[in-house]
């Protein structure tokens, strides 16, 4: 009797140890874990999140520390400008449920040419087309480098938590027509769109390149310096 008490309480704590190494989603403890707050820049500026090294880090080194294949489209703005963005959606990171968004860094004639030779063109709402790439281009790719990565969290974060985590913010803007507020960490290479009533979004660029978020924050608010509620 006495022997079948111990061989119960090993087993629960058996079944404790691996509920307690095994993440949400069924993924293992990281060591270098994958988390939003996990921030390097290396002597060059190069920004480093998620296993990524932004410039550096290609496609194909995205989906393997992501485990998956995301879905790349190719977008042309109503202002001409292309963007490729890869979509992976619902995926586990160090057991944090996100949403990322990856922009590559692709060169505007090799963008104008995958558009024209797309296999399917879609008009968006917003004016904005997207294109259906065919194989062939989606292969290619994989060899493109990474520029910015959009990081939504499927958890609801609070100002308290974000403060804590990365500190209070260099500057502060309001969008004009939502009650968000960005927070904005030149050095950091970071943008966190503060949402109340909503999630939260984080964009990460290399700090040389801040101005690609930055840009259109100030062309929409119309607002520096305090205006914008600089601190």
């Amino acid at each position: 009797m006495e022997r079948k008490i111990i061989l119960g309480i090993l087993a629960v704590t058996l079944i404790a140890l691996a509920a307690a190494i095994l993440l949400p989603g069924g993924r293992t403890v990281d060591e270098d874990p994958k988390l939003p707050w996990n921030l390097r820049l290396d002597d060059q500026g190069t920004l480093s999140v998620f296993g990524i090294e932004l410039g550096r880090s290609d496609l194909e080194q995205a989906r393997e520390s992501f485990q998956s294949q995301g879905k790349a489209n190719l977008f042309l703005t109503p202002d001409s400008r292309y963007m490729v963005e890869v979509y992976f959606q619902r995926i586990y990171l160090s057991g944090l449920k996100a949403d990322v968004v990856l922009t590559l860094d692709l060169p505007e004639p090799t963008a104008a040419r995958m558009f024209a030779q797309g296999e399917r063109i879609s008009n968006m709402g917003s004016g904005t087309k997207k294109v259906e790439l065919s194989s062939s281009d989606m292969e290619a790719l994989t060899r493109e480098k990474i520029a910015v990565i959009t990081y939504i969290p499927g958890a609801d974060l609070d100002e308290a938590l974000i403060s804590a985590r990365f500190g209070e913010p260099d500057n502060k803007i309001a969008e004009p027509d939502a009650p968000v507020i960005h927070w904005l960490y030149p050095a950091k290479g970071l943008d966190i769109a503060v949402n109340p009533e909503g999630k939260e979004v984080f964009q990460y660029v290399n700090p040389a390149d801040f101005d690609r978020v930055l840009k259109p924050l100030q062309n929409e608010s119309g607002a520096t310096g305090s205006e914008s509620g600089q601190l």
